[in-house]
């Protein structure tokens, strides 16, 4: 299966003399020597790959280089150097009229403040991507209401946008984007002006839709917590540059560098953690015979916590042909916490009324 989107060697660069900028980001200088003369490096040389189906999380600090990556995805901006690819399409070949047929047709954008008309209807605003590609008005209105309809607005398709908490103004952002039927969605810190709770329930809702969409999403944020509930893959920029790409698993047990590790600190590791990741593979496959309470490599950390405190033994992790991949200790489960370990968790031994440990792993 070949990639949905491809990002070869991405420079951008802003003021004198780009291309000798970009030369000297290929033999070595930095991001603060090119500021000195007057240019700033805003994405030094991005490369990844985005396959069909798959949310790609895109997260740094605010100056790292995430949104001006991201609009050079749909030639809202075009590269200082390097290639984008869309379905095998060199999208940086393109003129301005075929880019914007691309964007009216193929590649949505969902942004950080709604942008919503204030004066046409939610159907309207809705319906706004299929106006601009001619689509007739009787057709558009059904498309943007069932769009409406699956982001949970039915009901509201007559309202205005002043009428709409910010969540579901951001949910009719959204419906916009899924009207056109575009097979890349572009998403830019598209929860992040949210209340908490609100973006919470945002993010639900995109996993729900994803389940049965398939929508191949590139989604740019600054928070952690969001891109590890979010991605499929997530690529973590610093200065310009992509520190490293990997899911999330692999970013928050295996981070590249200093600067990756740092940013999972604070995560709530067992919102992200699975069997797989924490498993001891130190065992014998033929070591599955027995018939209690079992885990796969994909079961959450949360619900191996609770296996675990029913058990008085290691939780047996089992493939799909019930071949045993490895065993989780209670103690194990712990040291995986960190810092929370101390704090009440599933994971804690079944006491008695005297407080003493019933069954220790």
């Amino acid at each position: 299966m070949s990639s949905r989107l491809e990002a070869e060697h991405l420079y951008k660069v802003f003021g004198r003399r780009q291309k000798e900028a970009v030369e000297r980001l290929r033999q070595g200088a930095d991001r603060e020597e090119l500021r000195a003369d007057g240019t700033t490096a805003a994405v030094i040389d991005a490369s990844f790959t985005v396959e069909p189906g798959q949310i790609f999380v895109v997260m740094g600090l605010s100056g790292s280089g995430k949104s001006t990556l991201l609009r050079m995805l749909n030639g809202l901006l075009e590269p200082t150097a390097g290639h984008v690819r869309f379905d095998g399409q060199d999208l940086t070949a393109l003129g301005a009229r075929e880019l914007r047929e691309v964007r009216s047709k193929k590649i949505s954008m969902v942004f950080q403040h709604f942008a919503l008309f204030p004066h046409r209807s939610v159907r309207e605003n809705a319906a706004y991507g299929l106006e601009v590609q001619g689509v007739p008005r009787a057709e558009r209105e059904k498309r943007a209401g069932e769009a409406l309809a699956l982001c949970g607005l039915a009901g509201w398709e007559k309202s205005w946008p002043d009428e709409l908490s910010g969540g579901m103004q951001q949910r009719v952002g959204l419906a916009r984007a899924l009207a056109t039927d575009a097979d890349l969605l572009l998403m830019d810190e598209s929860f992040s002006a949210l209340d908490p709770l609100i973006r919470r329930d945002m993010q639900d809702q995109l996993l729900e839709l994803q389940k049965t969409l398939k929508k191949t999403i590139v989604f740019i944020t600054h928070d952690l917590n969001e891109a590890m509930r979010l991605g499929d893959r997530i690529a973590v920029m610093r200065d310009g540059r992509i520190a490293q790409i990997g899911s999330a698993e692999d970013i928050l047990m295996r981070p590249a560098d200093d600067y990756v590790a740092s940013f999972t600190q604070d995560v709530d590791r067992s919102r992200v953690l699975t069997a797989g990741a924490v498993m001891d593979t130190a065992v014998r496959g033929d070591e599955a015979g027995c018939h209690c309470e079992t885990a796969t490599p994909d079961t959450p950390f949360v619900e191996l916590c609770a296996i675990s405190a029913r058990l008085t033994h290691p939780v047996a992790v089992l493939d799909e042909q019930r071949e045993l991949v490895g065993v989780v200790p209670r103690q194990r489960l712990l040291g995986f916490l960190g810092e929370g370990a101390g704090e009440t968790t599933p994971c804690d031994s079944p006491r008695d009324k005297g407080g003493q440990v019933i069954a220790d792993a």
